[in-house]
């Protein structure tokens, strides 16, 4: 019975499983006069509709989603960006600053922002759906995130906090909003120490450690 589901080529991983989700959902609202459904979705895949909702609750959810993915390509643009850099600290702060200069006054990118008011639903920062999206994004940047000391779970916690603070300062900009290196000082000085964060623990682990003192 598993091979009729996903057109008999199961997702690897729940991260695939959202591209194809978001690519069907894409070719749907593509056709003149089409509705975004979750059942038109499943028929696509050949999944049942309990498979769509697992990842995405509701349409709208969907439609973030895909709004967020397909905002200028931004994805691509940031790991182009930022492509080369291996010391986590500089790439999250760039990533950081570049998402609010880039991001802000976009369309696609507001719709995410806007979601929730008038009685609209909205996707969780640290749902499923926007854990599994930030995930992909840092696996893109060309960084050795377990040397750095991040375990599956320090990784999560990065990537939402990361979620928060973009979403945080697209929000409220401040008066006068900061850009270019006024922006990236600011996020460093508080960012920069909980990304140093877990590195510095597994030191000072190592140190402490039994018989890991000086030896005459």
């Amino acid at each position: 019975m598993r091979s009729r589901g996903w057109a008999g080529q199961w997702p690897g991983s729940d991260e695939e499983a959202i591209t194809r989700i978001l690519d069907a959902a894409d070719a749907i609202v593509a056709e003149p006069g089409s509705a975004l459904r979750i059942s038109d979705v499943a028929r696509a895949l050949g999944v049942t509709r309990q498979t769509v909702y697992r990842y995405f609750p509701h349409p709208e959810a969907i439609r973030l989603a895909s709004a967020m993915r397909a905002a200028d390509g931004f994805l691509d643009q940031l790991a182009a960006h930022v492509g080369g850099v291996t010391d986590p600290v500089a790439v999250m702060v760039e990533c950081v600053a570049y998402a609010v200069e880039r991001l802000a006054g976009n369309p696609q990118f507001e719709t995410l922002l806007a979601a929730g008011r008038d009685g609209e639903p909205t996707v969780s920062l640290t749902s499923d759906t926007a854990l599994a999206l930030t995930r992909t994004m840092l696996h893109r940047f060309d960084i050795d995130w377990e040397q750095h000391g991040f375990d599956a779970a320090a990784f999560d916690e990065l990537g939402e906090l990361t979620l928060r603070t973009m979403h945080s300062i697209l929000v409220d900009p401040g008066e006068p909003a900061r850009r270019g290196p006024e922006l990236r000082r600011f996020v460093a000085r508080w960012l920069g120490p909980v990304i140093l964060y877990p590195r510095l623990t597994q030191a000072v682990g190592a140190i402490t450690a039994p018989g890991a003192g000086y030896r005459d």
